[in-house]
């Protein structure tokens, strides 16, 4: 039987967590043996992890990773990191050659100064693997890539490498002794590519994997939303987090509020997700006068019927990899709306299975009040959106073969 080691950083509930727990569910296990650790000994999505997969963590816990409980655990797990074997004083040169280029770009990301630390402070575990994968970029990947035995080794990249914010030098080149670099799309591909143009040979495109007949049936199962509003609602799921831009998503509410002053018509906006901007767009929400019209609702076990009840889902974000988020909501059926940057231009096509537009709160509210208004079109693309579907049986194929 052959063995499988998977590494993620936490197993919150978010898009690539889950789209790590439908390739878990998806291989053989009367084939393989399959471990999985989670660098950060945290997040609520244990519970989903299939019969048979072994955690390796000695402790864990399943708070969220975006409470403020868990935040503060995170930061304690992290800072225990960084004391043990010396890191604190081992690892400050580098921190400070990759602090000064952030600051130079006025961009410090505290991730990427930290996910060294946190793969260096991790356990170590002294069985030999067929096959070890690290499922996300940063600790994960320099875990798998540095701390592993393992006879073959892989990455995934669920994101833009350059607008995410990484570097060969924050890296350290951790990705050359990879056999295998696995983008969810083309264009997160390419963007690692042009760093790394060394692994342009073995850089694949892995497809995110998704129970499309579960996704449907959890749509019917639950609670939405109980808030008696009737009207249009839109939906957006995601971390409030920078790379999401919510607050132009805020101000295209502003907008189309305007727009329908004094009419009969009613829309409300909410948001599915919690994240560090919470208290950020709170403030902006409130500053505008949207607090009865754009609802953060924070993070939710099932989005299924929330998605399944809006009618119209944005996805209003400065970069994608390939959105987990987006693919749900075309399985649901749902008129989308998403900007114009990488992965999301790979995930919808334009006019056919949703509208594409500038990151820019006037072209927001320009095309949802176009769907709003045309209940053909807004029929047409989300009548599209649910029959597009992909085939990832090959993907898992090859990943398995690498064994």
């Amino acid at each position: 039987m052959k063995r499988l080691l998977f590494v993620i950083n936490t197993l919150g509930q978010a898009g690539a967590e889950t789209a790590l727990i439908e390739l878990l569910k998806a291989i053989p296990k009367d084939e393989y043996e399959t471990d999985i650790y989670v660098l950060l000994n945290q997040g609520e999505m244990r519970s989903r992890l299939p019969l048979g997969v072994r955690l390796l963590n000695r402790t864990y816990s399943d708070m969220s990773v975006l409470s403020r409980e868990g935040q503060r655990a995170l930061k304690k797990t992290v800072i225990a990191a960084l004391l043990r074997h010396g890191n604190i004083v081992r690892l400050m040169p580098y921190m400070l050659s990759i602090l000064m280029p952030m600051i130079k770009g006025r961009r410090i990301q505290a991730d990427k100064l930290l996910w060294r630390a946190v793969s260096d402070g991790a356990d170590r575990f002294s069985k030999e693997y067929d096959l070890a994968v690290a499922f996300l970029e940063g600790a994960s990947t320099y875990y798998v890539a540095e701390h592993v035995n393992a006879k073959k080794k892989a990455a995934f990249m669920h994101v833009d490498y350059e607008k995410a914010g990484y570097t060969r030098r924050i890296d350290r080149d951790a990705y050359l002794s990879l056999n295998r670099i696995f983008a969810v799309s083309g264009e997160v591909r390419d963007s690692f590519v042009r760093v790394y143009p060394e692994c342009a040979d073995r850089t694949e495109i892995f497809h995110n994997i998704l129970d499309v007949e579960g996704i449907r049936r959890k749509a019917k199962e639950g609670k939405g939303f109980d808030d008696g509003f009737e009207g249009t609602r839109i939906l957006t799921v995601g971390r409030l987090n920078p790379q999401k831009a919510l607050e132009i998503s805020v101000e295209a509410m502003l907008k189309i509020k305007r727009q329908y002053e004094g009419t009969e018509r009613k829309i409300r906006w909410y948001v599915l997700g919690e994240g560090p901007e919470r208290e950020k767009l709170t403030a902006l929400i409130e500053r505008l006068g949207l607090k009865d019209d754009f609802i953060l609702m924070g993070a939710v076990d099932n989005p299924y019927p929330y998605i399944s009840e809006a009618d119209i889902y944005i996805h209003a974000s400065r970069y994608e990899g390939k959105s987990i988020a987006v693919q749900e909501a075309q399985i649901l059926g749902k008129p989308i709306i998403v900007s114009d940057c990488e992965g999301n231009r790979e995930q919808v096509e334009n006019e056919k299975d949703g509208i594409i537009c500038k990151l820019d709160a006037e072209e927001i509210k320009s095309h949802a009040v176009r769907l709003m208004e045309d209940e053909g079109l807004s029929q047409g693309l989300g009548s599209a959106a649910y029959h597009k579907n992909e085939n990832a049986e090959n993907d898992i194929e090859r990943l398995l073969g690498m064994a």
